[in-house]
């Protein structure tokens, strides 16, 4: 009996002990899955308490909804306050849909934390940055893209209620899960008259009608019913505030730029992630990640607007070396996509002088079925739904690696179903987790070229070095001192565009010990030119170029021991001194 009774405590044990353990989140984290709304936020906690010297989670505000947005901050401490340091901004998930770019955010803040006092350069990283991290910055987007049926391009909007369809509702007529699978597919009717038919090929696919021919298929669009009785089915889903045309430079009203929003940063959320921005001046980079097409986006998002050709320089920097480290990727100005108003990267760039990018994910044609993966599976056009023809043998591809390689996860085929107001249909298509999204077991690869880049760029922020290069008396008690000021990265201290329009505080060479007699920006070393500066000569305006040198030179009376001081806000500060 006492064996019995033993035998039965240890299988409640064990029954109780799996449970309790089933999905908990552990460090390091595992990218082979996507992790839902709940499960980022356990995952930041988790990190957070796996190196509580290294990091600070925080809270920075909440979403529409009354969800939390975290930041998680890497910085060592011991080699100075985060602020003093060069900073790496990184986001993602800013349309709710875009689930894989959070996952981005989560690898580099692991990468980091777990590789840190064993990767030398990882180490160096984390020691001479502070690390913003904010993997979600669409809460709610991503909270119900995994609760609810979905397509995989809905739940992109910020949850602000929109009257799409003008008849005094707000969001009551989305698409249906009519199925209940999770997923929000496509729906179609057999029609005789209908403009499209079954590809001879894969009967899953439909192609275009050719004039004569006879048709076999009318697409009725994605699942729904009419909510509302007005004679129309799935016309006004959630929103539509879209948050990447809702931030403050160059905001432009809805009948301009749709999903715009009344007002720059009217999305509670935004404001909060502007705000907490605006708290840390010394911010030099900052990516942004979305969620398909292997791009990397720079501004401007306009093609009348002209960048300083030394901060295109500057983004080539990072720009030419992405590419080569997510194969496949295009490095590229926003309006060769297509011009945009009142976007983040704008924002950044612009309004805080800081380098910006957008890294677009997942390449779709990545999900090949064929011997030879360097030869296109088609040429020609390549846009527009695989159901509906837009490329019936790029299709077919997609399909055979939803057969073979996925085992059929990523695609539902078509069932006839019975609808309340078409009768009998059929429902089927490609499900939520799919075409903008890679399959789990593509995404470590993804998540780690792309935290790549982001470390390449925390890699090249600016290293500021500052040397008495020559001293000599040129009078009694008079003193000519030359510093000389070198970045050693391929980010400068400041935008070219910062310092034309002054939006933050340029670096300063601040003297001290001595009485400052000229000074100014040494031209000509050799020739003796200097461009000295009217008043207070002790205090000189600057910033340091990418991998570039600047000189200053000084006239200086007095005697005794002389400070030189480097001030940044987005470089760190240095300081070099000399006895007279």
């Amino acid at each position: 009996m006492k064996r019995t009774i033993l035998f039965f405590q240890l299988v409640l044990v064990a029954i109780f002990g799996f449970a309790a353990d089933k999905g908990k989140i552990e460090v390091p984290l595992r990218f082979d899955r996507y992790y839902t709304y709940e499960e980022v936020t356990e995952a930041l906690n988790a990190l957070h308490k796996a190196y509580p010297e290294l990091t600070r989670l925080e809270v920075l505000g909440k979403s529409e909804e009354g969800r939390d947005i975290y930041a998680l901050t890497i910085n060592n401490p011991k080699t100075g306050a985060e602020l003093s340091k060069p900073g790496v901004y990184v986001d993602g998930n800013i349309h709710g849909n875009e689930v894989q770019a959070g996952e981005v955010c989560l690898y580099y803040a692991n990468m980091l934390l777990t590789k840190y006092g064993e990767n030398d350069k990882i180490t160096k990283a984390v020691d001479k940055n502070a690390h913003y991290i904010i993997p979600v910055v669409n809460v709610d987007g991503r909270y119900h893209f995994f609760a609810d049926g979905h397509t995989p391009s809905s739940s992109r909007s910020i949850r602000v209620p929109v009257d799409d369809d003008k008849d005094g509702l707000f969001d009551e007529d989305a698409p249906d899960d009519l199925d209940g699978d999770g997923s929000i597919t496509q729906m179609r009717i057999k029609d005789p008259f209908g403009q499209y038919k079954a590809d001879p090929e894969d009967k899953r696919v439909l192609v275009r009608i050719k004039p004569g021919e006879q048709g076999e298929y009318t697409l009725l669009g994605s699942e729904g019913i009419d909510n509302d009785g007005d004679g129309r089915l799935n016309e006004d889903a959630e929103g539509y505030l879209d948050p990447n045309r809702n931030w403050g430079y160059d905001w432009r009203p809805p009948y301009v730029q749709n999903g715009a929003g009344n007002f720059p940063l009217s999305g509670v959320g935004l404001k909060a992630i502007s705000d907490y921005i605006s708290a840390r001046p010394n911010i030099i980079i900052g990516f942004a990640f979305h969620n398909s097409g292997g791009m990397w986006l720079r501004v401007p998002s306009e093609k009348s607007i002209v960048i300083d050709p030394t901060d295109i320089a500057a983004y080539d920097v990072i720009g030419k070396e992405a590419i080569k480290i997510t194969p496949g990727y295009v490095y590229m100005p926003s309006y060769d996509l297509y011009a945009t108003y009142g976007d983040f990267d704008s924002h950044l760039y612009y309004l805080h002088g800081a380098f910006s990018f957008v890294g677009e994910l997942f390449q779709r044609e990545q999900e090949t079925y064929r011997e030879n993966i360097t030869k296109p599976a088609t040429t020609g056009e390549t846009t527009g739904s695989p159901m509906r023809g837009a490329n019936p043998e790029l299709s077919r591809e997609q399909l055979k690696f939803n057969d073979n390689v996925v085992q059929g996860e990523q695609y539902k085929e078509w069932k006839s179903y019975k609808h309340p107001v078409y009768g009998e249909i059929e429902l089927g298509g490609w499900v939520k987790m799919s075409s903008r999204l890679p399959h789990p077991f593509m995404l470590p690869e993804l998540v780690h070229r792309n935290a790549s880049v982001v470390f390449l760029a925390a890699e090249n922020t600016p290293e500021i070095s500052m040397e008495v290069f020559d001293k000599k008396e040129i009078g009694k008690n008079l003193y000519q001192v030359r510093v000389r000021l070198q970045n050693k990265k391929g980010l400068p201290s400041m935008t070219a565009n910062a310092v034309k329009t002054k939006i933050h505080q340029p670096d300063m060479l601040k003297v001290s010990g001595g009485k400052v007699i000229a000074g100014g920006k040494l031209t000509d070393n050799r020739l003796n030119k200097v461009d000295f500066k009217d008043k207070k000569p002790e205090i000189q305006f600057l910033a340091v170029p990418s991998y570039g040198v600047v000189e200053y030179q000084f006239l200086i009376e007095g005697k005794g021991e002389v400070t030189i001081n480097y001030e940044s806000l987005k470089a760190k500060n240095t300081s070099a001194s000399v006895k007279l």
